[in-house]
């Protein structure tokens, strides 16, 4: 994908400077890259800002992008970090883009966006919070994106995905930690309960505890369930695993921490718009940009991986969640974060999905229909790494975030098809 042209990028920062009502500093960043002393902000920010930012890392990727816009339609000032390893650099313009149309229409300030193109990993990092600092902003939360995520490159590559995932975290806390900043929402996964997704039953976050917890049934029997997972099928499973204990203990040792880690379920679709889609820089593994790859011919046919699961058609079920519910999702997160009255510890989990499960055959069948093409598909063995079924228990997330969902899959389909037929000026 290439860059915008200098006539979209015109045509976007015009849009965006006509909204308003507007604060003073919506003006884009610079397109250069910022020094890593002082990122650019002596120059283009306010010495004493006083404005109070959330920090979304790999906030440019296909849910850290959507969520950056649904945290900015909710009025929060942030700052994205992101090293445009797996996404694009235009991803920005298009969130300032929607966020701008948005506060335009409902008569609203637009919040504050900031960007450093940036390893999260990098020592930079660290400069990066002192400059901020020093300019009297506050980092009042952290929303944790830039994990890698793919099950079977984890598998043929796993040194990468500890080194990322579970190193970066590491580090990436000491930071936090050493900044005061107590918020902190992390980017987890179903693969963390293991073979207990084979069960065929909605998966509850008790599946899954990090410190023994004593239970009282209905008849006052008390009992003790164990922590722990088993069967993780993959390292990248295992590297959300670990991350979710190193969360659970940094919380254990410091009760002021809230710490959130949600556990996603299948994100799928696109803004309605189709300006923010799934769109890696990298190979794709994830279902609907596989499909969206056939359909425009780079791929001759579909994949499905396992035709012999114990589901009603024999492929793998899974419980897929719009992107846009799955971000507010976070928002929801985020405020719970914030809300001292809505928590009862310090490490909280929650997951994220539909409570409804439909097959791959079924989504594809789904597609089809929105676009009113033919898939060509061909059935494949099981992948490493695969559980036939995984589908949330949502009753959590509903009492103690508020935290529901609005779309179901035939909408992902019809958004993710506007997306695909938008004219490639438009997107790229």
């Amino acid at each position: 994908m290439s860059r915008l042209s200098n006539s979209s990028h015109s045509s976007l920062s015009s849009l965006a400077e006509s909204s308003a009502p507007f604060s003073p500093d919506t003006a884009y960043s610079p397109p250069t890259s910022p020094s890593v002393e002082t990122f650019g902000l002596a120059e283009y920010y306010p010495l004493d800002d006083g404005k109070v930012y959330v920090m979304v890392i790999g906030g440019l990727g296909y849910i850290g992008s959507h969520t950056t816009l649904e945290l900015l339609k909710e009025g929060y000032n942030v700052i994205v970090i992101d090293d445009l390893s797996n996404c694009f650099e235009n991803v920005l313009d298009r969130i300032r883009l929607l966020a701008a149309d948005h506060c335009r229409s409902n008569g609203i300030f637009l919040p504050s966006l900031r960007f450093h193109e940036l390893d999260y990993k990098s020592p930079a990092m660290h400069r990066l919070f002192a400059t901020y600092n020093a300019r009297r902003s506050i980092i009042s939360g952290v929303i944790h994106f830039a994990a890698f995520k793919s099950v079977s490159e984890s598998i043929d590559n796993p040194l990468a995905y500890y080194k990322n995932n579970v190193g970066g975290l590491v580090d990436l806390l000491m930071t936090v930690q050493q900044n005061g900043i107590k918020n902190f929402v992390f980017s987890s996964s179903a693969t963390v309960y293991g073979s207990k997704a084979n069960e065929g039953k909605p998966l509850r976050e008790q599946d899954l505890v990090h410190f023994d917890e004593v239970t009282t049934d209905e008849e006052g029997n008390q009992s003790v369930r164990p922590n722990g997972t088993l069967g993780l099928t993959s390292p990248y499973g295992r590297t959300k695993y670990f991350s979710e204990a190193i969360l659970a203990d940094m919380a254990r040792a410091d009760p002021t921490m809230r710490i959130t880690a949600l556990r996603y379920f299948n994100p799928v679709g696109c803004h309605p718009s189709g300006l923010l889609r799934e769109d890696p820089r990298q190979k794709p593994t994830n279902l609907f940009p596989v499909i969206a790859s056939v359909i425009k011919g780079s791929k001759s046919t579909l994949e499905i991986f396992g035709s012999d699961w114990e589901t009603r058609d024999g492929t793998a079920v899974r419980d897929f969640i719009h992107v846009v519910d799955l971000a507010r999702g976070h928002v929801a997160a985020l405020a719970a974060t914030n809300s001292q009255s809505s928590r009862t510890s310090a490490f909280e989990t929650y997951n994220l999905g539909t409570g409804n499960g439909m097959s791959v055959a079924e989504v594809v069948e789904s597609f089809e229909k929105a676009s009113n093409i033919k898939v060509p598909a061909v059935r494949a063995p099981r992948r490493k790494g695969d559980v036939g079924s995984c589908i949330a228990a949502t009753e959590s997330a509903e009492k103690n975030l508020g935290f529901t969902t609005a779309r179901g899959v035939d909408e992902c389909c019809r958004d993710t098809w506007k997306a695909l037929n938008m004219p490639i000026a438009d997107y790229c």
